[in-house]
């Protein structure tokens, strides 16, 4: 057990509910006035977002209170387990900004005690070898209202059960042919109670034993001897655990006495709107090509919200905003993509990039001339400094930042009117080419020169300001435009319809032939963070190389779909 020893409890002010739990148990000197939590993750899959409010909980409360927090593993079905997931988990941990130390555990470790503990428990005649299959043990576990009716092996002699047992982790026996179950009360108003299920044979290499085992033990059994056996103090999970608590403290009291036991405490889940948190439905997304990947920027999952070019404090703080309680809530997924908003803001660099160029000659400028204009790297923080960036003859636009024929109060550019072009000058439209099929090919402009920003005399007005890149040296670029994976707001909650059929076509938009400027290209490092000025927030993709830059938007400068879903 780690000594960690807490001598001043912090003060109750502001805690949630858990924390003030854990104050309550130090102030009490419970375990010696010890504080350890865990994260005890499944190896079967990538942590979503639902797991990173469970990381800050666990290691967030340790933190506050100058506690330690464990990873440990609960690696107790080889079947779904694989060192890809392990290796993932540890990536998003660290991401998300905690550490564990040495402190990194695995559930496998404990097989040895468990299988001690599991023949212990069999020869006091708490435990016993059921053959029947799982259909039959689920008919007889009955009904909340109703009890349960016994095994017709549950009287079975101890030497019996030994020998059954042994002989099931020697490999004699068919995957489902046996398990193992406590011996408690199949009449209990518990379900958990009704005689549950401590062991099952399982017939395939473990990641890290390998065939050492051919019985593994399911979660109620493992996971609170798992707490005990490692010193954790307090077990903090979510909701649906709630039932099996007293099962939880039931297996725990076969080791524990006064001078320790490890609690256990629950909170609400994370649910997100226009999202699937389900790692079984999420596994069918990636083993179907639904998706590209585990980290799919489209994906909750925290390596997919990496890519996608989140941060981890966005995360952080919205996982602050939502909060710890006792009720289940469906959270809004624009209140996540506000918190991106506002981190990305602060610290994403400005620059600029055209999504659908359209080309604008300024017939007044002079041929052949170039010259830098100075723009603002991040105007939230100045001591960020400035860039230079190209202006010449010929510059792209956005296409649809021109309108021959506009509404009124249309700022943007068109015929006779003018628009100051974002750090340059102010340019008046004086007319435009066309191809055979009637559509723009370039937009012919004259531009003022005392109008320069910056510059004396550069303060004339107009109501309009368009973002551009030089033609000349503008360098192309592959842009991803993602969307919400779901178009259905709970999909969870539409359980007649194959989750499959809710997903967003319109999800990914993949935009080839986007005009950077040349700052952006020359600093698309793997995690760098732009705003293109009036698009959006962007983040390079991991396959993006300086030959063939590939960008993922992050997330829009407003929430357009909100409103888009009112109309």
């Amino acid at each position: 057990m780690a000594e960690n020893i807490i001598t001043e409890p912090e003060e109750s002010k502001g805690l949630n509910f858990v924390e003030q739990i854990v104050a309550d148990d130090l102030k009490k000197g419970k375990n010696g006035g010890r504080l350890n939590t865990r994260f005890p993750p499944e190896p079967n899959g990538y942590l979503h977002i639902g797991h990173a409010k469970a990381i800050c909980m666990d290691f967030g409360v340790a933190e506050k209170f100058g506690g330690t927090c464990n990873l440990r593993f609960d690696d107790t079905n080889p079947v779904k387990e694989d060192v890809e997931y392990v290796d993932s988990i540890r990536e998003d941990i660290h991401w998300l900004g905690f550490d564990w130390g040495d402190r990194e555990y695995y559930a496998s470790d404990y097989f040895p005690q468990l299988y001690d503990l599991a023949i212990r428990l069999i020869k006091e005649g708490k435990a016993y070898v059921d053959d029947q299959t799982s259909e039959e043990i689920a008919a007889q576990k009955g009904t909340p209202t109703t009890p349960g009716t016994n095994s017709p092996y549950r009287d079975r002699s101890v030497e019996e059960n030994l020998d059954l047992f042994t002989r099931m982790n020697a490999g004699e026996f068919a995957e489902g042919s046996h398990v193992l179950r406590a011996k408690i009360d199949m009449a209990s108003s518990n379900m958990h109670f009704r005689d549950p299920i401590m062991y099952r044979i399982i017939h395939h290499p473990h990641h890290r034993t390998g065939n050492k085992w051919h019985v593994y033990p399911m979660y109620d059994f493992a996971h609170g001897q798992s707490d005990y056996f490692e010193g954790v103090t307090h077990s903090i999970c979510t909701l649906e655990f709630v039932p099996h608590r007293p099962l939880y403290d039931y297996f725990v009291d076969e080791l524990a006495d006064e001078t320790y036991r490890p609690r256990q405490i629950e909170f609400n889940r994370l649910n997100l709107t226009y999202t699937v948190m389900s790692k079984r439905k999420l596994l069918q997304l990636v083993k179907e090509g639904l998706v590209a990947g585990w980290d799919d920027p489209r994906m909750p999952t925290i390596s997919g919200m990496r890519r996608r070019g989140f941060t981890p404090r966005s995360i952080r703080n919205f996982i602050d905003t939502i909060g710890y309680t006792k009720y289940e809530a469906l959270n809004s997924v624009a209140l996540l993509e506000y918190a991106v908003r506002e981190d990305l803001n602060k610290i994403a660099t400005r620059a600029m990039a055209v999504i659908d160029p359209v080309k604008v000659v300024i017939t007044n400028y002079p041929e052949g001339q170039t010259e830098m204009v100075e723009m603002d790297n991040n105007p939230e923080n100045l001591e960020e400094g400035t860039h230079q960036m190209p202006f010449s003859r010929e510059i792209y636009i956005e296409r649809d930042d021109f309108m021959e024929n506009p509404p009124k109060k249309y700022f943007r550019l068109a015929p006779d009117c003018e628009v100051r072009l974002k750090g340059a000058y102010i340019i008046k439209c004086t007319g435009v080419k066309k191809d055979a099929d009637g559509n723009i090919e370039e937009i012919y402009c004259t531009y003022d020169p005392e109008s320069r920003s910056g510059l004396p005399g550069s303060q004339r007005k107009v109501k309009g300001t368009l973002h551009w890149v030089d033609a000349n040296q503008a360098v192309d670029a592959t842009v991803r435009i993602y969307d919400r994976l779901f178009n259905v707001e709970n999909p969870a909650a539409e359980t007649e319809r194959d989750f499959r059929e809710m997903l967003n076509p319109e999800s990914l938009k993949v935009v080839e032939g986007v005009k950077v400027e040349p700052f952006i290209a020359e600093n698309a490092k793997q995690g760098a963070k732009f705003q293109f000025q009036r698009i959006g927030y962007f983040t390079p993709d991991y396959d993006s190389t300086p030959e063939k830059l590939v960008f993922n938007r992050t997330i829009a400068l407003k929430d357009s779909w909100e409103k888009a879903q009112k109309k």
